[in-house]
């Protein structure tokens, strides 16, 4: 019997590597929120307001003068040279922005662009667990091995450069991390990078550093791995305008690193996605020229939710970490005695409340649920209620 090529039946040759690779745990629950009605989401890592106007009307105006064709594959020349001066003026680092800086859809994609610039295959990429969910298969699809580090709560999940050290073996190529962390919203002290970044001098690596929440940090200073001594050479530095700009449908990020490596990272790009779109371009300059007032009232909003939602996690009975960065909470469910993946999906069925569970961020995020706090005042404190009651419904009495 012949198979009509369009029928059910028919079967593709896929890739296995593509096969191995675990749908992202994120947009699982993003998808199942969107056919509940009256849920609040505290699930995807998504900022709440809309971009500024100011930057939005830089894009608007590009359009208006039919600033539509193609920009040069590294991104606007005008925009590295603003991104040149903005590393110049925060951490006193020196970039070319002819051949250190590339513009790239995303930090997403300067990710993808950095493990397939560096990375032979079964080479090793040392990361910690949990991590932001495309960290893994960034380098599986590079074809790299990665290597995880558990990271724990006692601990402030953070990645050591001891654990580090323990697990280097002459196929490890690169360090990633990514601080203030997403999920855990940890942040690394200047003192514990420093540690980190003379292993990685001395034993001739690189660090992936995604520093996306940057802008985004309460109480503390964010600490720039390539504003270490000696590190700039030894970093591939990831940020965008995602988070701290409000502007994570615009998809516009940039890498910084050596001009050897932003040439390789530049020929892919050129032939994967040829350059941003240039209305994001135009308004990421915008961004970079008068958005800080911008940041600085976002951030100052953000830090009174992670307090509420802190303070009211820990209130019903579910430990919770301090977070000093992002805009993440990451409390134990470990007294109900669910999974992550049972916790989540029962509280979003009995009680219309979306979080993340943290098994999608890594093994060792197991026993924990992310939740997102930028969203208002007032569906944090409804969800706070509603998870006080699935917890108390639910919570074991040892």
């Amino acid at each position: 019997m012949s198979i009509n090529p369009g029928s059910p039946d028919r079967k593709y040759n896929i890739s296995e590597r593509a096969n191995r690779l675990s749908p992202s745990g994120i947009r699982r629950f993003f998808d199942l929120l969107h056919s509940i009605e009256g849920v609040i989401s505290l699930g995807v890592g998504e900022p709440d307001y809309a971009t500024p106007w100011h930057i939005s009307e830089a894009a608007i105006k590009s359009l208006e003068k039919g600033q539509t064709m193609y920009t040069s594959n590294s991104g606007m020349i005008e925009l590295r040279q603003e991104l040149s001066r903005y590393l110049n003026q925060n951490y006193d680092l020196e970039y070319n922005p002819d051949d250190e800086l590339l513009i790239t859809v995303g930090v997403s994609e300067g990710m993808d662009l950095a493990m397939r610039a560096i990375l032979n295959p079964d080479d090793e990429v040392i990361m910690p667990d949990p991590c932001y969910v495309s960290y893994n298969p960034s380098v599986v699809l590079a074809e790299g091995t990665p290597v995880m580090v558990p990271t724990y709560q006692e601990n402030n999940f953070a990645i050591s450069a001891e654990d580090i050290e323990a697990r280097i073996t002459d196929k490890t190529r690169a360090i990633l991390i990514g601080y203030p962390s997403n999920p855990t919203g940890a942040v690394m002290d200047k003192e514990d990078l420093s540690r980190i970044a003379e292993v990685v001098r001395r034993r001739n690596l690189l660090v992936v550093s995604d520093e996306i929440y940057a802008k985004l940090v309460y109480g503390v200073e964010h600490t720039c791995v390539a504003a270490l001594p000696g590190m700039k050479e030894n970093t591939i530095l990831l940020n965008g305008f995602s988070k701290a700009y409000a502007m994570t449908g615009w998809r516009i990020g940039y890498a910084a690193a050596p001009s050897e490596i932003i040439a390789t990272m530049t020929k892919i790009h050129q032939y994967t996605m040829m350059c941003v779109p240039t209305m994001a371009q135009v308004a990421a300059i915008e961004a970079l020229k008068s958005g800080e007032k911008n940041v600085a009232e976002m951030a100052k909003d953000y830090d009174r939710r992670r307090k509420l939602i802190v303070k009211g996690l820990c209130d019903i009975g579910l430990d919770c970490f301090e977070p000093k960065g992002a805009f993440y909470a990451f409390p134990s469910i470990r007294c109900t005695g669910m999974t992550s993946d049972e916790f989540a999906e029962k509280l979003l069925t009995e009680e219309k409340v979306a979080v993340v569970p943290g098994s999608a961020f890594g093994q060792y995020g197991e026993g924990y649920i992310r939740c997102c706090y930028a969203t208002s005042l007032a569906d944090i404190e409804e969800a706070l209620s509603r998870m006080k009651r699935f917890v108390s419904k639910y919570r074991r009495e040892d």
